[in-house]
């Protein structure tokens, strides 16, 4: 195409981001730096890089309890456990989990929230270590984002050798895909939006949390999923601004 056009609706008469060829290209780095890496499968529990690697998500009010969990195993496809509700979901709906195959129910220790006699930690190391060993890679190191002692222990009790594989997600992600510059471009404009909405409500009198408000009303509305960090800071409290101070 001459021009490439970044309005936030789908249509059948222009292309603009092609999901599908975002699934598939992410996938398919991701595959290529766990090819290039010593590591037999890639583990995460961190949102972004699940995400990333099964193309779901189940909303950002758990993405700091680590519930959910994937593996890439070398030369295989991605697999999830996630809530019973969502992997039926996945099951039902993602066109990049092929049925109860790749998408099953099971969550991890939410951050310690099940004591370590519920077994959660135990079971997670088995569902994983069951997939490592149908695709011949348990006896190769597996890559880990993020990882609570407990599951840790776990997959060292399975006879799995785990180290550190947030390089390789991270890596994978570095450059960007031309339709994940698109979806960053789209962000931006709805950023502009938000300031310009935010140029013309000020006035004397008016309060930070009114300001954090409009901001994220305007960029919820115009289709955000997530929206963080927008700060407010007036007054005395800005010289200096308090998460831009230093010690001498």
């Amino acid at each position: 195409m001459a021009i490439r056009t970044f309005g936030t609706n789908a249509v059948d008469w222009e292309e603009r981001v092609d999901l599908d060829r975002l699934r598939r290209e992410r996938l398919d780095r991701l595959k290529a730096q766990l090819d290039a890496s010593e590591f037999g499968a890639l583990l995460t529990f961190d949102f972004a890089n699940i995400r990333y690697l099964t193309s779901t998500h189940i909303g950002t009010w758990a993405m700091d309890k680590l519930i959910r969990f994937a593996v890439l195993p070398r030369g295989g496809e991605p697999v999830i456990w996630d809530f019973g509700s969502a992997a039926r979901h996945h099951q039902l709906y993602n066109p990049w989990l092929d049925g109860e195959e790749r998408a099953r129910a099971g969550i991890s220790t939410l951050r310690g929230a099940f004591h370590p006699d519920a077994g959660i930690a135990a079971d997670v190391a088995r569902k994983v270590a069951t997939v490592l060993r149908e695709h011949g890679v348990a006896d190769a190191p597996i890559g880990v984002d993020l990882i609570e002692m407990p599951i840790l222990a776990a997959l060292q009790a399975e006879g799995l050798t785990v180290v550190d594989g947030q390089q390789v997600f991270l890596e994978a992600r570095r450059i960007k895909t031309r339709d994940e510059i698109s979806l960053l471009a789209q962000a931006c404009s709805m950023v502009d939006a938000a300031y310009e909405e935010l140029y013309e409500f000020l006035r004397p009198g008016v309060r930070e949390n009114e300001c954090v408000g409009l901001v994220s009303k305007v960029l919820y509305d115009l289709g955000s999923e997530y929206v963080e960090g927008v700060n407010a800071i007036s007054g005395e409290r800005c010289a200096p601004h308090p998460t831009c101070t230093a010690t001498a």
